[in-house]
C-alpha cells in the first residue's frame, strides 16, 4: 500500500468549499504518479519509449464531502495486476480512517503511438509485486 498526502486548495472546490467531484479523481491520479516516482520510475522515459499508462475505467463512490483546508490522506494499493493492466484501489481518508471518497481504477499500459495495449515493463511490474 501506498499513502500520499493530499491538502485541500480553494481551487479544488466549488463555491461552498467543498471539493468538486472530478477532483478526487486528480487526487487519486497524483497519488499514483508520486507513486511511481518513489519506485525510480520516471514517466518522462516511459513516455520517451513510447510507454503510458492510461485510465481505462473509474468507479467511484462518494462517501462525505471534503472541504477546503481540510489535510487528507490517499491510499493506494494494486489489487490486480495483469499484463498491459492493473487496477488500484483508491480512498481518500482523513486522520480518523472516515473515507471521503474511494475508488477502483483500472489503468492499461500502452504504446503511446499506437494506442494500443503492450505489456508491462517488467521492472515495473515487479516493483508493484513488492509494494503488495
Amino acid at each position: 500500500m501506498f499513502k500520499w498526502p493530499i491538502s485541500i486548495y480553494y481551487e479544488d472546490t466549488d463555491a461552498g468549499g467543498v471539493v468538486y467531484h472530478s477532483n478526487y479523481l486528480n487526487f487519486f491520479e497524483r497519488a499514483r504518479s508520486e507513486w511511481l516516482k518513489t519506485m525510480g520510475i520516471s514517466q518522462t522515459a516511459l513516455l520517451k519509449q513510447d510507454i503510458a499508462f492510461v485510465v481505462k475505467r473509474a468507479e467511484v463512490d462518494f462517501r462525505r464531502a471534503a472541504k477546503f483546508e481540510q489535510n487528507l490522506m490517499v491510499e493506494s494499493k494494486v489489487i490486480e495486476l495483469k499484463k498491459a493492466s492493473l487496477v488500484f484501489h483508491q480512498g481518500l481518508l482523513d486522520e480518523q480512517g472516515n473515507c471521503y471518497c474511494e475508488g477502483k481504477i483500472l489503468v492499461a499500459c500502452v504504446s503511446l503511438s499506437q494506442m494500443r495495449p503492450i505489456a508491462i515493463p517488467e521492472n515495473i511490474v515487479q516493483e508493484f509485486k513488492r509494494a503488495r
